[in-house]
This record gives structure tokens, sequence and C-alpha cells, in this order.
């Protein structure tokens, strides 16, 4: 992963609307979660979530797709994945110790990638 798609998906996910969104799309898995669904579930307005899905989808945190009027919305875990893999890249110099339950998490992550 490059350092610029790095920064523009940790700018996503540093505003408390758009990171309640993505960690709701994470525990729903690739599954997803229809929009109007999120909405209720986080009490947001409308074109407030909207707003927020189109930052998480240019960050290419997050994917959608229609189904039937609805369209789904899902965390795109090889990205996610990706961003906390370039986040451990140098990790440890010498000390897994401190890196090792780190390196879990991303593997358990990636395991989600449908």
């Amino acid at each position: 992963m490059e350092s610029k798609s790095a920064v523009n998906m940790l700018s996503a996910l540093g505003h408390e609307g758009r990171l309640a969104i993505f960690r709701l799309l994470v525990k729903a898995g690739p599954v997803g979660i229809a929009a109007g669904d999120i909405a209720r579930t986080l009490e947001v307005l409308p074109n407030s979530l909207s707003a927020n899905l189109n930052v998480l989808s240019h960050a290419d945190l997050i994917t959608s797709r229609r189904e039937g009027r609805s369209i789904i919305y899902s965390a795109d875990f090889s990205a996610m994945s990706g961003l906390l893999g370039f986040l451990m890249e140098d990790c440890c110099h010498g000390a897994p110790q401190i890196c090792a339950p780190l390196g879990a998490i991303v593997a358990k992550a990636e395991a989600c990638c449908p």
C-alpha cells in the first residue's frame, strides 16, 4: 500500500460518524447492511449518512451493491487488512512479542475477505 492511500483511509476514518459507520459495517461482515438500516441503527440523518458513505467509498474502505430497492454497504476487508498491514509493516525490530497480537488481528481481518 502506498502512503497516499493510507493517509486517505485514515483521514476518512478520522471522523466520529464515519468511524461508527465503518465499525458497524465491519460487525455486519460481508453480508453488509442497507443504507436505511445504517441510518436507523446509528440515528443519522440520511443526508449526513450519504455524505459519510461517499467519503468512505472514495477512500476504498467500503463497497456497495444494489439489492432490489436497497443499496447494501459492506466493509472492504481486503482494504482494511492492507491498511493494518501497512501500519504494522516495520513493527517490532526484533521484538515479535510486541506485534504478535497485532499480527493475529490482521490475520483475522484477512480471513473475513469474501
